[in-house]
């Protein structure tokens, strides 16, 4: 897997020098977060993936989730760039970086939201214990955080070790197996030490690169709210992000979005509090305007 990769395509004639690679990590990358293979799942920010829990209907899902590991290093090995954004808890894990109660956001934002106000506020109410009870297909599944977990109730003395528990089975051992599996691969092809050197935002663009952001894709899929194309506010707007370095359109699209991050199927499917919604610049009325 280390040595030079010649591609092929079946039925197209040409001469790999590079531009084939690239075409066949890319095609892969798409494939590897095909909902029909239930391995990924799209996060709540509508650009990020991360292993299904469930994945264990598709048979020897293991071994897949081994070869992405090991496609992902090689392309990183390679220096071929990928169209593929994982969720920060995978970033971390990929280079052995501990994680944070924090990273579940990405993740599931509505999740750590919940776990977040439990912190802040009487959780004796809510009857819980160091236990989780997921269903699996018509089936229940009981995991305890903790040695006889469910014995032990959830307290506002021992709550912030409950959410860091249950944090931590959320983003890692509800998906260990996955997990294991895609970093096993990984590491075949990129040994732990050589990139525990970086952090988990310079191993994502050592990844995926810095998005190429089209403009006019993002022209085309905003909606106006007060305004039209031809308001003098929005075209001046335009024309200042048409003015912008890549580097700084990926921070204005994190300040409006929460991502600086494309989705694979461009800016129509930007993702907002209730599925798929345009890009929306709307007129703010305050007592000052008229």
């Amino acid at each position: 897997m280390k040595g030079p990769l010649e591609i092929a395509f079946t039925g197209e004639r040409g001469q790999d020098v590079g531009g084939l690679t690239r075409d066949f990590f890319i095609e892969l990358s798409r494939e590897m977060f095909n909902p029909n293979y239930s391995l990924f799942n799209l996060m709540s920010n509508g650009v990020s993936y991360f292993p299904n829990p469930n994945s264990g209907v598709v048979a020897e899902h293991l071994e897949y989730f081994r070869f992405i590991g090991r496609i992902i290093g090689k392309a990183l090995f390679d220096g071929c760039l990928l169209e593929c954004y994982f969720a920060k808890p995978l970033y971390k894990m990929m280079i052995g970086d501990e994680l944070a109660f924090e990273d579940l956001e990405e993740q599931d934002h509505d999740f750590y939201k919940n776990l977040k106000w439990s912190l802040e506020q009487d959780i004796t109410v809510l009857g819980l214990t160091f236990s989780v009870d997921e269903e699996y297909f018509g089936r229940s599944k009981h995991y305890d955080l903790i040695p006889d977990g469910a014995k032990i109730d959830v307290t506002n003395e021992n709550k912030e070790e409950y959410v860091e528990k249950l944090a931590y089975y959320k983003m890692y051992l509800c998906i260990k197996q996955q997990i294991d599996a895609f970093l096993t691969g990984f590491h075949e092809i990129i040994p732990k030490q050589l990139v525990s050197i970086f952090n988990y935002k310079e191993i994502e663009l050592l990844i995926s690169g810095m998005p190429n952001f089209d403009i006019n894709d993002l022209k085309k899929n905003t909606d106006y709210n007060g305004y039209n194309i031809d308001s003098v506010q929005i075209v001046w707007f335009w024309e200042l992000i048409e003015g912008m370095e890549q580097q700084d359109i990926g921070l204005f699209l994190q300040f409006v979005t929460g991502s600086s991050k494309i989705p694979l199927d461009g800016f129509k499917a930007l993702q907002g509090m209730r599925g798929p919604h345009n890009f929306t610049i709307s007129r703010i009325k305050t007592n000052d305007m008229w």
